[in-house]
């Protein structure tokens, strides 16, 4: 497992979760990861030093994905800490469960402007960092295509925006041999959606394999959409939902 020794990633929000199960499975393939947290210090000081005793390089980057200038900063800092960068994983995001009706403005901005404008700024901040053979992959949903279950339509549509925007920067970079690309979690066992939650039942009724998936799962399809055996995988998505969709 060292295809990516040698490589530089930036993981946004990866303190905990499927973030955080990303930067380690790219680290013990042999990347040198920079990844960004807002308030969890010392989830974040954890997940570097558990990084480097692998023998790669970690930098812990604070940054809020809702400011437009701590996402750009972040992006320049983690190119001059790895000195370079090959790899942007947008994995951050947020989500607020409501009905349309009764959710507060406050909810729709955050969901706004961590799940979409945030990916559109880091991408911006990272095409002119990255060379032929770079990646860039967001975190997508199952719920991007579907909506399957109720009180989830501004998330909803937060992920669904990064469909045409994936489609449409894939036609953009191609050209320079650079992929973009989207992966699909389904119900994933983490904090946000724990498979003992309120709700979890009937999310597991739609899962055709009939359990939550693991942000390990999440993880292993990253690395495979960000590996050589995918260069020719672009402006599409990889669902990873147990078959939640199917």
């Amino acid at each position: 497992m060292n295809e990516f020794t040698g490589k530089r990633v930036l993981v946004t929000g990866a303190a905990r979760g499927i973030g955080a199960a990303i930067a380690f499975d790219l680290a013990e393939r042999g990347a040198d990861v920079a990844f960004t947290y807002v308030k969890s210090v010392d989830a974040a000081t954890s997940l570097a030093r558990k990084i480097e005793a692998l023998g790669r390089r970690a930098f812990p980057i604070q940054a809020d994905s809702m400011s437009a200038m701590d996402v750009k900063r972040s992006v320049g800092e983690a190119n001059a800490k790895l000195g370079g960068l090959d790899i942007l994983i947008n994995n951050a995001g947020v989500a607020f469960i409501a009905p349309l009706e009764s959710m507060s403005l406050e909810h729709i901005d955050q969901i706004i402007d961590v799940n979409i404008r945030s990916v559109v700024l880091a991408s911006q901040a990272a095409i002119p960092y990255l060379k032929e053979g770079g990646r860039i992959i967001s975190i997508g949903s199952c719920l991007a295509e579907r909506v399957a279950f109720e009180a989830v339509t501004v998330y909803s549509m937060s992920k669904s925006a990064l469909l045409s925007f994936t489609r449409g920067l894939a036609r953009e970079l191609g050209p320079r041999g650079i992929t973009v690309n989207l992966v699909h979690p389904g119900p994933t066992d983490t904090d946000m959606n724990p498979a003992d939650g309120p709700g979890a039942e009937a999310m597991r009724s739609h899962i055709a394999l009939g359990h939550y998936g693991t942000d390990k799962d999440v993880a292993e399809a990253v690395a495979f959409i960000a590996s050589p055996a995918a260069k020719h995988i672009t402006g599409t998505g990889l669902s990873v939902d147990g078959g939640c969709n199917a």
